[in-house]
């Protein structure tokens, strides 16, 4: 097939990759434009557009589609079978949709109708789910409500964190692109309507999302964590000031202190949760400060059993 392709972070460049392997026409590839990276605000382009330009694809960056005449003058001319969309980061327009016979195809990273949204990986560890996938759909004017083309099923181990998830869902995304575009070739796939009464939402993250609840239970802190890395990642507060937790497990003790308590134990960090459960914070770091394990952490500051994590001070 002659294909257009859209896509910007890392996550889609395994898309594009299996597409040319596969042997497909990608003849055009949309991608955001290259933003400033890091605290020196140096600019650098994208993964998606650093792979294309590797293959010698045209690469377009435009800063919007809606109403960008000439951007839909180029893909008119193009003529392109389909169009792939994965983690673009743009809403599809009405022509867009429009334009190639077989449509605009999404690769979305969970098992539609659940999760639908910008941030389906992170929230699916977040809200303890022991699988996910990839789902392939058609594109329409919603929000991931198109119709559903191909699923593939990938589990979520009680260790997974979203940097792994993330790279098991773009290969299995990526295959799973490849048979979803052999599939409408050959006319073996019925696309099916999604059940809305089934969906959930996966809203983009927030800084405060990182904040820790520590009356939720220590598997449900755990599973955030883990789904929050690299960010918006943990925190809380000790003594009024930020307290970032890097590394934290569940514990096996049971307590029965109020949540947020710290119990310390030699160079062992033991916090409250909910449910009589507690968490071993493994490395933190104090605002203003280094990362520190446990160990050194306490050998710097002269912390005392009882003290509560994330209270508010006056």
């Amino acid at each position: 097939m002659k294909l257009a392709f859209c896509g910007t972070p890392a996550f889609a460049v395994p898309t594009l990759e299996a597409l040319i392997a596969a042997g497909h026409d990608v003849a055009l590839v949309l991608s955001q434009p290259d933003r400033p990276v890091g605290r020196g605000g140096e600019i650098h382009p994208t993964p998606v557009k650093s792979a294309a330009l590797v293959h010698g694809i045209t690469v377009t960056q435009p800063e919007k589609l809606k109403n960008n005449e000439d951007l839909r003058a180029t893909l008119t001319a193009l003529a392109p079978d389909a169009i792939i969309v994965v983690a673009y980061g743009r809403i599809i327009p009405q022509w867009m949709l429009d334009l190639p016979r077989y449509g605009c195809i999404n690769g979305h990273g969970s098992l539609l109708p659940r999760w639908r949204g910008a941030a389906p990986i992170q929230w699916a560890i977040a809200s303890g789910d022991t699988v996910t996938g990839v789902t392939t759909m058609r594109l329409n004017t919603g929000l991931d409500t198109g119709p559903m083309l191909l699923k593939t099923r990938v589990p979520i181990t009680p260790h997974t964190t979203s940097p792994e998830l993330f790279v098991s869902l773009a290969d299995a995304g990526a295959q799973l692109m490849v048979e979803t575009l052999a599939g409408l070739e050959a006319g073996t796939i019925t696309p099916e309507d999604q059940d809305h009464a089934l969906a959930t939402l996966a809203p983009i993250l927030t800084r405060e999302d990182a904040r820790i609840d520590w009356s939720r239970t220590a598997q449900e802190i755990d599973q955030r964590f883990r789904g929050f890395q690299p960010w918006p990642g943990a925190f809380t507060t000790l003594r009024g000031k930020k307290l970032i937790v890097h590394a934290m497990h569940i514990a096996d003790a049971i307590t029965d202190t109020i949540p947020g308590t710290l119990t310390l134990h030699e160079s062992t960090m033991l916090v409250a949760c909910g449910a009589n459960t507690a968490v071993v914070l493994d490395e933190v770091q104090a605002e203003g400060k280094k990362r520190m394990g446990a160990a050194e952490f306490l050998r710097g500051y002269q912390l005392r059993s009882g003290e509560r994590l994330g209270e508010e001070q006056p």
